[in-house]
């Protein structure tokens, strides 16, 4: 019996030594997440600009787009790595571009960086439904498209780095369009995109 409880004391200061340092432990984690807590980045579209679009030709549909894209990292001490980072324009939740990779980007702490992609070239092919639809909206003078993002994201903090989260912004964007205009052409409404990671 005496072995017993000789050997319990051990062990009782073992398990009160690991409790110690994983109460420790958790309590420095959640200091450090509410000093580090990343945000999400901000994206806004700003400016928008045709180069052609050919939506006469069923089933596929030629067009050139560029926007002008702020993206706001709004985080005082934590720097932003975008990977594999892409863009395509969507009508009526069918892609009527092809999937353009941006390079890498790094975004310093509290920073703003423009981004002005030139999206499509290259005919896709496309619904009949999607066609006419974008067809009757040019000649209406109002189109509303949205830009998509896609890519991977990395928080850094100091010299911790994150792994990889899943990027997905989404921009609704309407504006001002008529048949044969070529350049830039009138934003409707800027509101922020949406941004899921």
């Amino acid at each position: 019996m005496s072995k017993e409880q000789g050997s319990s004391g051990p062990r009782r200061a073992v398990c009160t030594g690991i409790t110690i340092f994983l109460l420790l432990a958790g309590i420095t984690l959640l200091v450090l997440w509410l000093v580090y807590r990343p945000h999400k980045p901000r994206f806004t579209v700003v400016g928008a600009a045709i180069y052609g679009l050919n939506a006469t030709t069923p089933p596929l549909m030629s067009t050139t787009m560029q926007f002008s894209v702020l993206i706001r990292n709004p985080n005082r001490r934590v720097s932003l790595y975008y990977d594999r980072f892409s863009a395509f324009v969507s009508y009526r939740n069918q892609a009527i571009t092809p999937q353009v990779l941006l390079p890498p980007l790094h975004q310093g702490k509290h920073s703003s960086v423009s981004v002005a992609p030139v999206i499509g070239g290259t005919p896709v092919p496309v619904s009949l439904e999607v066609s006419n639809g974008l067809t009757v909206d040019e000649a209406y003078g109002v189109v509303g498209l949205k830009l998509i993002f896609q890519g991977r994201l990395r928080w850094k903090a100091g010299a911790i780095k994150t792994a990889h989260y899943g990027l997905y912004v989404k921009c609704d964007i309407v504006m001002g369009l008529k048949k044969g205009l070529v350049g830039q052409v009138p934003l409707l409404g800027v509101t922020p995109c949406d941004v899921d990671v």
